[in-house]
């Protein structure tokens, strides 16, 4: 039999493959402890990710939802991590508001900077992000050194920012810097373990937008 002659592609429009994939996770997902706040952003990590374990895995600080839709709309930056995130997320809706979404880890001065002390330019990347974003949202996927420097900042007072989205993947220090993280008394979302990764940070980016959109 010649397949080729066979197949027939489904005329099926992006928005109907959206929609019951939202209806199969809701029917699948079983219990869980989100808000109803919350589960729109889980809804959105299961959907780019496929893992049910991953979304489950998911932790809030209680402000974290509120202060980055005040964040958007206040027409702050967001940091990312690597320019993945930066590709991926909808940046009509962050720009919207006056926002923009920046990325640190490629600029001249972050690479020489980091060659000069002999660290990473993740590292170097968040030193620089605090001086022009602070009380921004930082979406941090794939460097779980940026996400233990911001916190070290943090924690020493050189910045304040509206949320920390910090969902690094990996095997080395990223489910260490989510549970630093999830020590800290400010807004962020994070979850447990080594999963998470750019899609799943540009996933709970995209819903805060959508929220801070929708008024």
């Amino acid at each position: 039999m010649d397949f080729r002659t066979e197949f027939k592609p489904l005329t099926v429009q992006p928005e109907q493959i959206e929609g019951r994939s939202f209806e199969m996770i809701n029917e699948e997902i079983g219990e869980h402890p989100f808000t109803e706040e919350q589960y729109p952003i889980v809804q959105r990590i299961i959907h780019a990710s496929a893992d049910f374990e991953l979304g489950k895995s998911v932790l809030f600080h209680p402000d974290a939802i509120q202060s980055g839709i005040r964040a958007i709309r206040s027409g702050k930056k967001v940091v990312a991590d690597v320019q993945m995130i930066q590709s991926g997320a909808n940046k009509a809706r962050i720009e919207k508001y006056g926002g923009e979404i920046k990325v640190y880890i490629s600029d001249p001065d972050v690479v020489e900077e980091a060659k000069r002390l002999n660290t990473t330019r993740a590292i170097i990347s968040m030193r620089k992000a605090i001086k022009e974003a602070d009380g921004g949202i930082f979406a941090i996927g794939n460097a779980p050194t940026a996400l233990l420097e911001l916190i070290r900042l943090i924690k020493e007072g050189e910045t304040k920012p509206g949320l920390v989205i910090g969902l690094p993947v990996g095997f080395v220090s990223a489910a260490e810097s989510k549970e630093e993280l999830a020590k800290l008394d400010i807004p962020f979302i994070t979850n447990i373990g080594r999963k998470g990764g750019s899609t799943v940070t540009v996933a709970a980016l995209n819903a805060i937008s959508i929220m801070a959109d929708r008024g």
